[in-house]
């Protein structure tokens, strides 16, 4: 989900008693979107919870937002982790690559239910036939 979109939905949260925390990977929009507490970390886009198979560094960047909650005290204040992708400016390609293969699955168009339930309230209201 977009930054932009991440703080408007965190204001709003606030806004009705309920404490949220942005983690995000691009300064300028955290700074501009203004959401009640922030963390940054200095990692390519798509990646600010963490280094793609790098359970340490992604357990990591994870305790050091949610340490925010009890951080930050004013609004709009973004924290800054230390961590860092590397040293060398390499991190385009590294996290462009995928050593992991492509996981996609093919689009399936039938609609998916976690209980068979929601599958017969969608039958019976009309939604799904």
């Amino acid at each position: 989900m977009c930054h932009q979109t991440v703080c408007l939905v965190a204001r709003h949260l606030e806004a009705s008693g309920i404490p949220t925390l942005c983690l995000g990977s691009a300064f300028d929009i955290l700074e501009s979107g203004r959401p009640p507490r922030a963390v940054f970390v200095d990692y390519p886009l798509g990646h600010s919870a963490g280094k793609p198979f790098d359970p340490a560094d992604q357990l990591e960047v994870v305790r050091g937002a949610l340490r925010g909650f009890e951080t930050i005290r004013q609004s709009a204040e973004i924290r800054l982790l230390p961590n860092r992708w590397d040293e060398t400016g390499e991190w385009i390609q590294e996290a462009a690559r995928s050593r992991g293969g492509d996981t996609r699955q093919p689009r399936d168009e039938t609609p998916q239910f976690q209980y068979e339930a929601d599958r017969a309230a969608a039958r019976a209201s009309g939604a799904l036939r």
